[in-house]
């Protein structure tokens, strides 16, 4: 039986840690930060984890 190719598109957007947590970027700080606040710049920044559904559907996939 053959390997499962990973998805190139999700593995540059996804990384996942040796816990097993999913991290993720937040969308929003490409271009025009200037204008936007700097809170939201810095919370945008942190990104975020996957939730634990998405996790179970994306396992194959990365």
């Amino acid at each position: 039986m053959p390997k499962i190719k990973t998805h190139k598109g999700t593995s540059k957007k996804m990384k996942v840690h040796k816990s097993g947590t999913v991290t993720i970027g937040r969308p929003g700080l490409n271009h025009k930060t200037g204008k936007k606040n700097t809170k939201f710049n810095l919370k945008k920044k942190k990104g975020s984890t996957l939730s634990s559904a998405d996790r179970k559907r994306l396992k194959n996939v990365l």
